[in-house]
């Protein structure tokens, strides 16, 4: 009887193939022979699941934004208002070290985005879809008079924004000086702005 493939999860296996190769060796690194290789696989297996590396980072991208949001669904739970705000900015903050992966397969996406029309909406598509997250939290907190600051919740969001991708940058480029540390309190900054005590 023939072994019954996942492709799900084979193509998962891949992305982490690729995450842990990114990590130790760089973009240009993580050839597709090297990510087979690193998935146990042969260099030909590759095909009938990706046929190019840019396809491969798209994936990956996908997959990473939609692991993001499981687990802020999960951690959030039934919270509302800053809690639930909270809650998303510490999933998305690269904090540990998976997160820290994500980051560099974020990273190595936008290398590619720069240059692919499709690959920029996809990302631009990810983060309005954080941003209106983040501008429900502001909402609810609002609604609950957690906050009443005198910045409009759409500026906020975006320096919310900025802040949460700055960080992957500067935790993948400068992590002597972008720690979980530094970036907990930064975040905490920001947060006691709209704060209403």
């Amino acid at each position: 009887m023939p072994k019954v493939v996942d492709h799900d999860q084979r193509r998962v296996e891949l992305v982490g193939a690729t995450w842990r190769l990114i990590a130790r060796d760089g973009l240009n690194g993580a050839t597709m022979r090297e990510i087979a290789a690193e998935a146990g696989f042969a260099n030909g297996a590759l095909k009938p699941y990706f046929g190019s590396k840019a396809q491969l980072l798209t994936f990956a991208f996908e997959h990473v934004f939609n692991e993001t949001n499981k687990r802020i669904d999960k951690a959030t739970g039934s919270k509302k208002g800053l809690a639930a705000l909270r809650i998303f900015c510490h999933e998305v903050l690269p904090l540990d070290e998976e997160k820290q992966s994500e980051a560099r397969i974020v990273i190595a996406f936008w290398q590619h985005a720069l240059a692919d029309a499709s690959k920029s909406a996809l990302h631009e598509q990810s983060v309005q879809q954080w941003r209106q997250k983040i501008l429900t939290h502001l909402s609810d907190a609002r609604k609950s008079e957690e906050t009443d600051a005198a910045i409009n919740d759409e500026e906020f969001a975006g320096i919310l924004l900025n802040m949460l991708l700055g960080a992957q940058i500067g935790t993948t480029f400068a992590p002597g000086t972008c720690t979980p540390a530094q970036l907990m309190a930064e975040l905490e900054t920001l947060l006691r702005l709209i704060h209403t005590p």
